[in-house]
């Protein structure tokens, strides 16, 4: 079993950052793959970013150069640096964990409760 903690949303301005961060525990070997995913209340969840042990990383075309996921194994924490922020990155954000490659896929065993960004103009 992985659980996964996440934290460090809050409320911003356009144009701000914020830097999420995702406790991770248990269950090492389902952590071989993580990643970040968003949600907005009626649409499905989105793939924003996903992180492998060697440090190999993929965004979604709509955060790339704002976005940057990182993995601090001696931490066991996930972080996604958010900078550049606009209303349209307003969801609630999860991480998620697996030792499957599903990327940017949903499809993570794993998941997190969330943590709810958002970003007014």
């Amino acid at each position: 079993q992985v659980q996964l903690v996440e934290s460090g949303g809050g409320s911003v301005q356009a144009g701000g950052s914020l830097r999420l961060s995702c406790a991770a525990s248990g269950g090492t070997g389902y952590r071989s793959y993580m990643g970040w995913f968003r949600q907005v209340p009626g649409k499905e969840r989105e793939g924003v970013a996903a992180i492998d042990n060697w440090g190999v990383t993929i965004y979604a075309n709509s955060v790339k150069g704002r976005f940057t996921i990182s993995n601090d194994n001696a931490k066991n924490t996930l972080y996604l640096q958010m900078k550049s922020l606009t209303p349209e990155d307003t969801a609630m954000y999860y991480c998620a964990a697996d030792r499957i490659n599903w990327q940017l896929l949903p499809e993570y065993t794993y998941w997190g409760q969330g943590t709810q960004v958002t970003v007014s103009s």
